[in-house]
């Protein structure tokens, strides 16, 4: 199983939810770019966050200095990303792809985020409430929808608001994996507690 992990907006959960999601399945980590942060990055922060032995964690394609719009990041480094040099990397296990920012977020001139999803992917969503986050979820759906995307479910993130979740939930018909509480801090035994929680959700996506 490929699951693919974006987000409504930049510093939603994503990376605490491919975490989860990580140790929940005890797949293997992939993020094809990683735009600043290069000594602290994702890849950094699931190696971190993670506890299980079968997990790996394969290398980003393109590591970009500035922490900017993959595209900009890209320009700034002298180069330009193209989608012919992100290469899946080879695994037999389950295979977790974290994106950066939403789906629209540009790599280059002509392509998105959302054109890194490859058809054998399914898609989860990470939403976070704030004042227009129903908006930012419903369009991110349609979209991934309107390119005949599979999308696996909803991970919310951050404190809850039943009204919008409900809404969202309605309108979209997409299952809810499950929700990650405001914790007042992340660490290895939190990420295992959710991951036993998610584990039976995410199982049943295959």
């Amino acid at each position: 199983m490929k699951l693919f992990i974006t987000g409504i907006s930049t510093d939603v959960g994503k990376t605490i939810a491919s975490s989860i999601i990580v140790e929940a399945l005890q797949a293997d980590y992939w993020k094809p770019i990683q735009a600043g942060d290069l000594d602290n990055s994702d890849s950094h922060k699931i190696k971190s966050y993670i506890s299980n032995d079968k997990t790996v964690i394969h290398e980003n394609s393109y590591k970009l200095n500035t922490p900017a719009s993959p595209h900009f990041a890209a320009e700034l480094d002298g180069i330009t990303i193209d989608l012919k040099q992100i290469k899946e990397p080879i695994t037999k296990n389950h295979l977790v792809i974290e994106g950066a920012g939403g789906v629209f977020v540009p790599i280059n001139d002509t392509d998105c985020i959302i054109d890194l999803i490859q058809k054998d992917y399914k898609v989860i969503v990470v939403s976070r409430h704030y004042l227009g986050s129903i908006n930012h979820t419903l369009l991110t759906i349609e979209a991934l929808q309107n390119k005949k995307i599979k999308i696996a479910g909803i991970i919310f993130s951050g404190d809850e608001n039943k009204s919008s979740e409900s809404i969202i939930l309605g309108k979209t018909g997409v299952k809810c994996i499950g929700r990650i509480e405001q914790e007042p801090y992340f660490d290895q035994n939190v990420i295992k507690e959710y991951a036993v929680l998610f584990r039976e959700n995410l199982l049943e996506l295959q």
